[in-house]
């Protein structure tokens, strides 16, 4: 009940990544269950199909920043009202800073569909956040730009909305996940007031207006658009007068959208990062965490697009085998996002892992005095065109891989943490250009780095604070003797007797589908050449990730059968998928040895081979004596037992290259 007597019933709905037929469904569980009956004022989250609604967001947006405002600082925002058309223009101009035009655009077409839909029926869209630069005016962006003018605000929060806006609007390719550019085309049917993604059928439609972006072109007339439009409908069909009638005011009304009312609040420049962060999530409905490594490449858009653009255009060539002999970033081991690399270069040139340094670090902000500084971040930029050249640099980068391979791991199969990879590579490139490690020895302590760090998950869980506390250990060093001696000291502080005899084996009693230990396990039959359970080919043979066939080389198989397993009466699932129940199998064996029992295919099996080959297998697959007829649990102890000494044997292997 509201305060003058009337009303009010508050709908609120989990609506991430909802379609048209969500909100229909929607609509009809409202009305089934009467929810909106008797009330006067009807609020719901984001959009709806509900008949009357008023969208909260606004409102509750309002209250939370006014919240917020009030209790960090007397001025910290203010509140502009634009129209589409002059958001789409200051965009155009760089006044507003929107990155995400040459950036993957992560929105499904639908929810492009669906903005459209909303701002046609006069639905609020939500407000947009906005950041002041804090630039002087004589500021001018770093390498090449397009636009005519320093962005002036950074977008905190709308860049998806603000992305499909203007790509429609203005017809400009986006970037998908692929890093290939598509165009977004929105269909509008002016008689059923209806938009829909454009396929071929409605192309082929005259009742459709295929692509809406035509009507902001300016060489559109609005008038003979339509009346070009009513004379190709009217070409297949007979129009009645209300059609004619109807058709104009329904694909004016489209082109006024331009005219669309939006709020946006802009955060004074002086406010900082973290309050940032804290209005952002205070005031989204959605409590959408800011993603850092995306802001920070908005930063980047602002003061050096093109090195944003660098590092997009490296991670789309490391995702496609190249066409020819040129080189190319492609490889095995990462496919990396920009954000990715750009925590390398932030780790090589300014030795810190956590990106909440680099807002201001990239802003021109002294982090002691407080104060930005036009000169402040042309230093720190050049200290990252620096590090971003070096990171990119095509030899560094495929050296570094030589490493993961000598350490075992050949491709990314069997790592279970692309920042292990991260890190390694910015700890490889600190090595070789900071301190000038040689050549033999660096690859060989990098290789065992990222084997310790692999087997360890170094790097989940708070990596970022872990990898801290590694840059902070080369403070001391400078020599390459003092960074070795940094990189053992540590490994050898990790990997103690301790660890190998008694932590990794309690560490394998799981059945984690991407357990780090059996990946090292995996790694160390590759660094020991061992040959495959019951074959005479190697295990590193078969993993070679340049080798394709329908079926992979290798499968991993329960050396003790689930349905064998079964019919003894063990049927925990965490029993039958012991990291010790499984080893690596040619794909025709296991499909050959389906659900016996050990103790009949064993036999069978070890026939081919000679009791010399088979004491060999035995060692490197790490099977106790007669383990076919061992009872279960006792065969899964002891082989923990093995393979953590079978992984020890292998990371020990490293040093002799």
């Amino acid at each position: 009940m509201l305060r003058d007597g009337s009303a009010a019933v508050v709908i609120w709905r989990d609506i991430a990544g909802w379609g048209k037929e969500d909100y229909d469904r929607d609509a009809a569980f409202a009305a089934r269950h009467k929810l909106t009956e008797g009330a006067d004022e009807i609020y719901v989250n984001g959009d709806s199909c509900i008949p009357g609604t008023r969208s909260s967001d606004p409102i509750f947006k309002e209250c939370m920043f006014a919240m917020v405002g009030s209790k960090m600082a007397d001025v910290l925002f203010k509140k502009v009202d634009y129209t589409l058309k002059k958001l789409i223009e200051d965009i155009h101009m760089g006044e507003i800073g929107l990155p995400d035009i040459q950036r993957p655009f992560v929105w499904p077409r639908s929810k492009v569909r669906d903005l459209f839909d909303s701002m046609y029926r006069g639905f609020p869209i939500g407000y947009l956040l906005f950041w002041e630069n804090g630039y002087s005016g004589e500021h001018r962006t770093i390498g090449a730009s397009g636009k005519q003018k320093a962005p002036r605000l950074l977008i905190v929060d709308g860049q998806q909305r603000l992305t499909s806006l203007y790509a429609v609007i203005k017809a400009v390719p986006v970037i998908n996940a692929d890093f290939h550019a598509e165009v977004i085309r929105i269909a509008f049917h002016p008689l059923e007031e209806k938009f829909e993604v454009t396929n071929s059928a409605i192309e082929k439609d005259p009742e459709w207006i295929a692509d809406i972006s035509i009507l902001w072109k300016p060489e559109t007339n609005t008038f003979t658009f339509i009346q070009d439009f009513l004379n190709r409908l009217g070409e297949r069909r007979a129009l009645s007068s209300a059609e004619k009638e109807r058709i104009p005011v329904a694909i004016d009304r489209l082109v006024k959208l331009q005219d669309y009312p939006i709020t946006a609040l802009e955060i004074s420049y002086s406010v900082d990062e973290d309050r940032v962060a804290e209005i952002f999530v205070r005031i989204n409905s959605k409590g959408t965490p800011l993603n850092q490594a995306d802001f920070i490449l908005t930063l980047m858009s602002v003061f050096w697009d093109e090195g944003r653009k660098q590092l997009e255009e490296f991670c789309r060539q490391a995702r496609v085998p190249p066409s020819s002999n040129k080189p190319s970033p492609y490889n095995h081991y990462w496919l990396p996002n920009p954000d990715q690399l750009l925590r390398v270069s932030v780790a090589l040139g300014f030795r810190r892992a956590r990106l909440e340094y680099v807002y201001s670090l990239l802003r021109g902000k002294d982090l002691q005095t407080k104060q930005f500084s036009d000169e402040q971040r042309e230093k720190q930029f050049a200290i990252l065109r620096e590090s971003q050249a070096y990171v990119l640099d095509l030899q560094n980068w495929h050296e570094f891989f030589k490493a993961l391979r000598q350490a075992g791991y050949l491709s990314s199969q069997f790592i279970s943490s692309q920042m292990a990879i991260l890190y390694a590579y910015a700890l490889w490139l600190i090595g070789k250009r900071d301190f000038g490690v040689d050549h033999y020895r660096f690859r060989v302590a990098i290789a065992r780095w990222f084997f310790m760090a692999a087997l360890t998950g170094r790097y989940t869980g708070s990596p970022e604070s872990r990898m801290e506390q590694d840059l902070a250990l080369l403070r001391d060093a400078h020599t390459a003797d003092d960074y070795l001696h940094i990189l053992n000291q540590q490994i050898e502080a990790v990997l103690t007797r301790d660890y190998w005899e008694v932590t990794l084996p309690n560490e394998l009693e799981t059945a984690a589908a991407r357990n780090t230990g059996q990946f090292a396990y995996y790694a160390a039959l590759c660094i020991l050449e061992a040959p495959v359970l019951y074959s005479k080919m190697r295990v590193s043979t078969l993993l070679d990730p340049t080798t394709k066939a329908k079926k992979s080389a290798l499968e991993r198989h329960h050396l003790f059968p689930r349905r064998y397993l079964e019919r003894i009466k063990i049927g925990d699932t965490r029993l039958i998928n012991q990291v010790a129940n499984y080893a690596l199998l040619e794909w025709s064996d296991n499909i050959e040895i389906s659900d016996r029992p050990p103790c009949e295919y064993v036999p069978e099996y070890e026939r081919r081979f000679s009791p010399e080959e088979i004491q060999s297998m035995y060692h490197f697959h790490a099977l106790p004596e007669q383990w076919y007829e061992m009872e279960y649990q006792q065969f899964l102890k002891a082989r923990r037992e093995k393979m953590a000494y079978v992984i020890r044997q292998g990371f020990e292997r490293i040093r002799e290259g």
